[in-house]
């Protein structure tokens, strides 16, 4: 028996060693290259490695040093790089957009401070000049004659501008400044209920102004385009230094036409068509809305504070003056003194006394919605 047990222990023996000499070999042997590398279909590695381009070397070295800093990793992510995404939003790629943050700053500084400040400068000299200096008053008493200075058409394209464009200015400013001034006063949730009805107000309005824009500009580009005649008006500064003679409009009223409404217009109107997505074949990324913003911040700025001289200088601040976009027609002594040059082509028959077509249809739809709106 004790024989036998020796027997067993010196088997076991043989055997432990022959499993362990494969082992004690491949530790032994140089290394070779695995299996794995030599198939280029696979592929084992850490995502930190995976975009050399990264600063994922720089984590790895980071972690040594300083196990808890991870600025290096925060510094990929936040870099504006566009990583591969499966999804079909490719801007998904980006975590982080750098640009946004200075966009933001942009928007809450330039735009709304300076843009801001700008507007309470003009409103200001406006009401200093109206109670300083008065409305522009007759020089001479009405006669009663009236000249014709707008059609129904023109004034409902008129109106139709007007209108779009003070309902896209009450809402701008408020989606603008609300948040600033508004918020504060009335509180989150009605502010919210304002501000998405605002919204939705500035985007379906949009369009129409854009319409209502190019309409104007056909019909009224052929009387808007400077001319030598116009030098008259500018050297007595539009009356201040004495009679200006003008055509049906003065120079004041064509740089409002081409550099307020045609140009401004356009760039307010075409940034807003970004910025309610419908332009067709556009690719809609997160910088290109944000340009569009910022453009259409500015050019709506510039536009309110050119409307705002237009509108004074149309309404309270010359006397008269209203008369032709609510009538269609001026008094003779009001033509007589601002447009003095077109009452003669008037008179001389230059011009016809009257456009306004007898029979058409297109006229009197425009006098229905003038009367239904007045």
């Amino acid at each position: 028996m004790k024989i036998f047990k020796n027997i067993l222990i010196q088997l076991t023996c043989v055997l432990g060693i022959t499993l362990m000499l494969p082992s004690l070999a491949a530790e032994s042997a140089p290394a070779t290259p695995t299996a794995a590398t030599s198939l280029p279909a696979v592929e084992s590695a850490n995502i930190m490695d995976v975009d050399t381009r990264s600063d994922a070397q720089a984590q790895r070295e980071r972690a040594i040093t300083q196990p808890a800093n991870n600025a290096p990793f925060w510094r990929a992510v936040n870099s504006d790089t566009a990583h591969y995404v499966s999804i079909p939003n490719k801007e998904a790629g980006v975590l982080i957009q750098k640009s946004g943050e200075q966009w933001r700053l942009f928007r809450n500084g330039v735009i709304t401070v300076f843009g801001g400040w700008l507007i309470i400068l003009v409103v200001s000299a406006i009401t200093i000049f109206y109670f300083f200096k008065g409305p522009i008053k007759l020089e001479h008493p009405r006669t009663g004659k009236k000249i014709e200075r707008f059609t129904a058409v023109e004034r409902l394209a008129h109106w139709t501008m007007a209108y779009s464009f003070l309902a896209l200015a009450i809402t701008g400013l408020f989606i603008l400044f609300g948040k600033h001034l508004v918020l504060p006063i009335i509180g989150s949730y009605l502010y919210g209920l304002i501000l998405f009805l605002f919204k939705n107000v500035h985007n379906l309005v949009g369009p129409l102004f854009t319409v209502s824009v190019i309409v104007f500009f056909v019909m009224f580009v052929k009387d808007n385009i400077p001319g030598p005649s116009d030098w008259a008006w500018i050297k007595s500064m539009g009356g201040a230094r004495g009679h200006a003679a003008a055509g049906r409009f003065n120079f004041g009223e064509k740089m409002w036409f081409w550099i307020g409404m045609t140009t401004l217009g356009l760039i307010v109107s075409a940034s807003g068509w970004v910025l309610d997505m419908i332009v067709p074949g556009l690719d809609y990324w997160r910088g290109t809305m944000q340009i569009a913003n910022v453009i259409h911040g500015i050019a709506a700025i510039l536009i309110m504070v050119f409307a705002m001289g237009h509108i004074y200088i149309g309404t309270i601040g010359t006397d008269g003056a209203i008369d032709g976009m609510k009538t269609g027609y001026v008094d003779e002594s009001w033509a007589r003194q601002h447009h003095s040059t077109w009452l003669e082509d008037i008179e001389s028959g230059k011009i016809p006394e009257s456009r306004e077509p007898e029979k058409s249809a297109t006229a009197d739809l425009a006098k229905k919605i003038l009367r239904s709106a007045s």
